[in-house]
């Protein structure tokens, strides 16, 4: 039995609500039970929705959510509930569709309100106690919205999500209008994420066609990214975006995702493009990720927040680096990085040029290590683990990191170990707890996972049938997010940033495994580029080289654009054109003639 007179958040297996169990108001996690108290005493709903590392999330948490008036108001008047975005991401999806069909824009915190029975009629992002910035004070806005809805609350229609029929468009035409939006350092004017997916396809689709211009793009995206602010040339990941065109200042949130994709990323552009820059990333990727992520799985993120100031124990003073660096030392130091101080009156470091300097870099990690460090999100997401497993696998195959393919392997088993019970797969677990519930990404990302682990091992062909058949338990005529009993079945996300969509990995993983189990397939057609470019890669999958071979040939002598299949023959078919060898020498000839 809830007792809805208080915060109920401490049980929670989330660390973002489990950041918000001390707020004076009456916060509930999304439950059965919630939803029907609230229909029942015919109150309103606030559905407040973050995660752990965010920044405007905790700017709200100390400001709103922890003013004792605000509180009172709402535990009169509304049913409060807090939802992590990491751990639901289908209640996450519908309400920011939501938002931005109403608002046009969103963002996090996502704070919806809804009527007693679940209709949403206003979303919201951070709003400020005090009018500021153009906002309305937050207690107006409560006071406003209780008199709004008693006044016409009839009005308040039902929403549906949908997604909109998306436009097929021919292969070159993708290439053209990526061409065309590339500003000389991204695709977008502005703030600049890392355009992953996008990356990806276009370094597939370069391997083949060998456009300087493409790859032109490719590398001053790459290496950009490298050595501008969005690197952590220190410790060696990556930071969430950058908030300006130049790839200078980062929003210094760290995820999981990130380093997942740039992982994969980076490892395909040195097998492609050759730079050696490119193995070092990769390297120093995994170092991070075993140095700041690494438990039994990977943790989700850090914050960007350290005692809630943005970036502090990244950044540095002039004088700082020059009493810890000696003479010889600052002068290399100032050869490669840039020494402005472009943070506040602090220094966050960005280099001239991709060259490293090993001694010199840890020697401040070492420093930096023994400041106040920033709160580390611990729950293990199932997709963002599978991510990091593929992304080592491409470090393994693309950079001869032996290594990396042993920590491939630990982490698919482990995996399964800790959240795969039952044939159920886990989105999350949080200190040992599961949490319930059942989301297409996680059984498209473990599916990947497996068809690439067959790859280097000949394994996993039963348990790729298994997941090949749990995954498309989540299609009917389309692609759906979830299948939980306290939420709506809604369309699966097919919007390719930062990850891939749930749609897209699903539409991947499931190409790869009926290749690998010997089912037919239809051809996909290409979608609007720089939105579907992970479906894109998907399809750009028939001008492959699917190898049939008895034994595994050694990645480096095989182009990125194929697939190895463990079986009798010696074959290579490419582009639905089937060519059987005697032997694996002649097969390879013939693969350098293609």
């Amino acid at each position: 039995m809830i007792n809805f007179h208080k915060n109920n958040l401490d049980y929670a297996t989330s660390p973002y609500l489990q950041q918000h169990k001390d707020n004076p108001i009456h916060w509930q996690e999304w439950s059965p039970e919630v939803l029907e108290h609230a229909k029942n005493n015919h109150k309103l709903m606030l559905v407040s929705v973050g995660y752990a590392t965010c920044h405007w999330c905790h700017v709200m948490a100390q400001e709103a959510f922890s003013n004792k008036e605000i509180a009172y108001f709402l535990n009169q008047h509304f049913v409060c509930i807090k939802v992590d975005r990491e751990q639901r991401p289908d209640i996450d999806s519908y309400l920011m569709n939501f938002m931005h069909e109403t608002q046009g824009h969103g963002g996090w915190p996502l704070n919806v309100f809804l009527t007693p029975d679940q209709r949403p009629f206003l979303a919201v992002t951070y709003v400020p106690i005090t009018p500021r910035y153009g906002l309305p004070g937050f207690l107006d806005l409560l006071q406003h919205l209780k008199q709004s809805y008693s006044q016409h609350s009839d009005n308040i229609p039902i929403y549906n999500y949908h997604i909109p029929p998306q436009e097929n468009i021919a292969e070159q035409a993708t290439i053209t209008e990526i061409k065309a939006h590339f500003t000389g350092t991204g695709f977008t004017p502005g703030p600049q994420f890392p355009p992953h997916n996008t990356l990806l396809f276009l370094l597939s689709w370069y391997e083949q066609h060998q456009d300087i211009e493409v790859k032109d793009i490719l590398e001053k995206i790459l290496d950009e990214m490298v050595k501008g602010g969005l690197h952590d040339h220190l410790q060696g990941g990556f930071y969430r975006y950058c908030i300006d065109e130049s790839w200078t200042i980062p929003h210094f949130e760290k995820m999981l995702y990130d380093q997942a994709m740039h992982l994969w990323v980076y490892s395909l552009a040195y097998k492609i493009l050759k730079k050696p820059a490119y193995k070092t990333i990769v390297e120093k990727i995994i170092t991070c990720l075993e140095d700041t992520y690494a438990g039994n799985l990977y943790y989700a993120a850090h914050d960007a927040d350290t005692d809630h100031h943005e970036g502090s124990t990244y950044v540095w003073g002039l004088a700082e680096l020059q009493q810890h660096l000696h003479e010889e030392e600052y002068q290399q130091f100032q050869q490669v990085y840039t020494l402005e101080q472009n943070f506040d009156g602090k220094i966050h470091l960005v280099k001239h040029t991709n060259t490293f300097l090993p001694e010199i870099e840890k020697k401040l990690l070492r420093l930096r290590k023994k400041r106040k460090q920033p709160f580390t999100d611990r729950k293990y997401l199932t997709s963002w683990n599978a991510l990091v497993g593929i992304g080592l696998l491409m470090a393994s195959r693309h950079c001869n990191n032996t290594m990396a393919k042993i920590k491939a392997n630990l982490l698919f088993n482990n995996i399964l170990t800790r959240h795969y019970h039952g044939k159920i797969l886990h989105h999350s677990s949080y200190q040992e707890n599961l949490q319930p519930g059942e989301f297409l990404e996680d059984y498209a990302a473990m599916l990947l996972f497996a068809t690439y682990l067959y790859e280097e091992t000949g394994e996993y062909k039963d348990l790729i049938a298994t997941l090949y058949a749990q995954v498309q338990k989540f299609y009917n005529g389309h692609w759906i997010e979830s299948k939980n009993i306290d939420f709506m079945e809604i369309p699966a996300q097919m919007y390719d940033h930062p990850t891939p969509a749930s749609a897209s990995l699903a539409a991947m993983a499931q190409r790869r495994a009926a290749i690998i189990l010997g089912k037919e397939y239809t051809a996909a057609e290409y979608k609007r580029p720089l939105q579907h470019d992970f479906y894109n890669l998907m399809a750009f999958m028939d001008h492959w080289h699917i190898i049939h071979i008895p034994h595994k040939i050694d990645w480096k002598h095989l182009p990125a654009n194929s697939m190895q299949i463990y079986g009798d023959k010696i074959q290579d078919c490419y582009q639905h054109h089937c060519v059987e060898y005697k032997d694996v020498t002649r097969l390879l000839a013939g693969l350098s003639k293609n």
